[in-house]
């Protein structure tokens, strides 16, 4: 359990460095947003990329009670699963780039060759959310399109592929408008990978 004046740079990082990336976002900017001395910070963590590796584990942990906790989880059907899953991407799409952004893809963009450490924690981050799509993938696909020939763990990466290309289109200055379009054709596409049955027609 971390402290409060870690969660509070935990989330002042989170902030920063979607705003401003990670060279942009400075220690003493982080901590003014947190309300915590640079003495605090240091006793928390060792150093400005350590504070951005565990901040997108907490980014992740946040993204995932969003979006696995949501109540379309406990549905049943799997493919209703990861179409309501895709339909809320689209939904929380609101705001600016750097609001709606994803923090991970942010900083493997940005950092994945002057801070490699830094950007392999994210990119397991970004994986292991990955992982969580595909076994929802994987029941899907038994269910609905059991002899086709993609994989799940294809579908999966492909859809985060996909959004963190959507985000990148948006900070190109479409805005959210573009990022929807996006993820509307993700889910179009989505929904072809796995056709819902005809309904049962009734005799007269």
């Amino acid at each position: 359990m971390k402290s409060p004046g870690a969660l509070k740079l935990l989330d002042a990082a989170v902030a920063a460095i979607r705003h401003r990336g990670y060279a942009g976002a400075t220690v003493d900017e982080i901590c003014r947003a947190a309300g915590v001395s640079k003495g605090a910070f240091f006793h928390h963590f060792r150093s400005k990329e350590d504070l951005a590796a565990a901040a997108g584990q907490h980014f992740n942990a946040y993204a995932d009670r969003l979006l696995f906790a949501a109540p379309f989880m406990s549905l049943e059907d799997p493919r209703e699963r990861l179409l309501g899953y895709l339909r809320l991407r689209r939904e929380i799409l609101t705001g600016t780039p750097a609001e709606f952004g994803c923090y991970l893809g942010t900083i493997v963009q940005e950092a994945h060759e002057s801070h490699p450490e830094l950007t392999a924690a994210c990119g397991a981050e970004i994986f292991a959310h990955a992982a969580r799509i595909e076994a929802i993938a994987a029941e899907a696909k038994a269910r609905y399109a059991p002899h086709e020939s993609w994989s799940p763990r294809e579908l999966a990466l492909f859809t985060q592929a996909a959004l963190q290309g959507a985000f990148v289109l948006a900070k190109a200055g479409g805005g959210a408008d573009v990022a929807a379009q996006c993820v509307d054709r993700l889910i179009d596409y989505v929904e072809r990978l796995l056709p819902a049955p005809a309904p049962t027609r009734i005799a007269a």
